[in-house]
């Protein structure tokens, strides 16, 4: 289920597998210059720096936006000099002062601006249209029967000239709701492009709705059994918006009255404390093992521990029970806690090989379920997992909290050392 917890400074969204906390998103009135992953630009070239192969945007935010050479959209006629062989340098595309159509695919975080692409796709319920691209695809995780039936759906919907992506959620649907959702999509991407030919300077053209609306859009399916929002204008949004896109899913979205209820929605499901738990730097697993999750400026790095798991036959099969719990735990963490970029286990020692490939295919097997895309290699010879997770939004310790003035984020106090 999804609740939604509306506070005068933020909203938070919390998705849940049973009783369990697998993801929680925050969302606050400031976020309008750093959440901005999905919006579309109409933005400047500022200066293009060819050691770099990437170019500084100006879309109206704070600070420039960056564009990398192979995220440029070229036509090899438009390109200085007329047509050449390979993809020409990124100085040979742009050039300061043009204007360019782009989308935000990675938010601002810390010091770097936000990532952009040329590559515009708008998302809806059940496709992804991709405006003047050949793109053709259908979700791997839909089953091979499903996906043929889709398949001759979507050869027949298919606007002329723009690509399409079949989500997950598309199965099940039918060939009216796919047809409905496109055209929907296209009078979107209608009213962008001609938006972006009124001026030169950098403006928004097209903003991704409210986080609510936004997970809401992403996640909510058959599996799902309820939506409860303690707002009432925000559940009304929301009902309106899954009556618009799913109506039968719209009974779902309840609202949850504060004054009725006896406790508030965050401590009637047990959300609370467990977010509380996530913003541990421990994690106890239920045999008595613990994870010790610690972030570096270049990566985070996660140690396994036996701790008071002592097991009952011997010391490999300790440690691959152990191990096999950790990995699972890892996966859920992750996800949990958003962490992205470049990620180190540190799993137990374990002599076996077969044991360690087992534990790497759990760890897999476990991120599977993880919508954020993931990149895992083999365990080893000193039982590190070398693995990285796509960064999107700053993880939620850092939506959460505030580096120390005191001791800048170290943690630490030093003794005097001099007389």
């Amino acid at each position: 289920m999804i609740c939604v917890h509306v506070q005068p400074e933020m909203t938070q969204i919390a998705l849940l597998e049973g009783r369990t906390l697998v993801e929680h998103y925050i969302s606050r009135q400031s976020d309008d210059d750093t959440q901005i992953d999905g919006n579309i630009y109409r933005g400047r070239v500022q200066n293009v720096l060819p050691g770099m192969e990437a170019a500084f945007v100006d879309i109206g935010t704070p600070k420039n936006a960056v564009l990398y050479h192979g995220d440029v959209r070229w036509d090899a006629e438009d390109e200085e000099g007329g047509p050449a062989k390979g993809q020409p340098r990124i100085e040979q595309m742009l050039k300061p002062g043009q204007t360019v159509l782009c989308q935000v695919t990675k938010n601002p975080i810390g010091a770097k601006g936000a990532r952009l692409t040329q590559e515009v796709s708008l998302p809806g319920r059940f496709v992804v249209l991709v405006p003047n691209s050949s793109a053709y695809g259908i979700s791997k995780r839909l089953d091979d029967s499903e996906r043929k039936r889709l398949r001759k759906i979507v050869d027949a919907v298919r606007p002329e000239g723009h690509g399409l992506i079949v989500r997950t959620a598309a199965a099940g649907a039918s060939a009216e709701e796919l047809q409905n959702d496109v055209e929907l999509l296209m009078d979107r991407w209608q009213t962008i492009a001609a938006e972006a030919l009124k001026g030169q300077g950098p403006k928004l053209l097209y903003r991704e709705p409210a986080a609510t609306v936004r997970v809401i859009r992403e996640e909510l399916n058959r599996e799902y059994r309820a939506v409860m929002i303690d707002d009432r204008a925000l559940f009304e949004e929301v009902r309106a918006y899954v009556g618009a896109v799913n109506p039968e899913l719209v009974d779902r979205v309840e609202y949850y009255d504060r004054e009725t209820e006896s406790l508030p929605i965050f401590e009637r499901f047990h959300v609370h404390e467990q977010l509380h738990k996530a913003l541990d730097r421990k994690v106890y697993l239920p045999s008595g093992g613990s994870l010790v999750i610690d972030r570096t400026e270049a990566l985070t790095v996660i140690d396994v521990n036996t701790g008071k798991n002592v097991g009952t036959t011997n010391l490999e099969e300790t440690v691959y029970r152990n191990n096999l719990e950790a990995a699972e735990e890892v996966a859920r963490q992750l996800r949990l806690r958003d962490i992205g970029g470049i990620i180190v286990i540190d799993f137990i020692d374990m002599e076996i090989r077969e044991n360690r490939d087992k534990v790497g295919s759990a760890l897999r097997s476990a991120l599977a379920r993880d919508k954020t895309r993931t990149q895992v290699f083999d365990i080893s010879e000193l039982g590190l997992v070398e693995m990285t997770r796509k960064r999107v939004s700053e993880g939620l310790i850092e939506s959460v909290s505030s580096t120390c003035e005191v001791c800048a984020g170290r943690g630490i106090v030093f003794v005097p050392i001099d007389e």
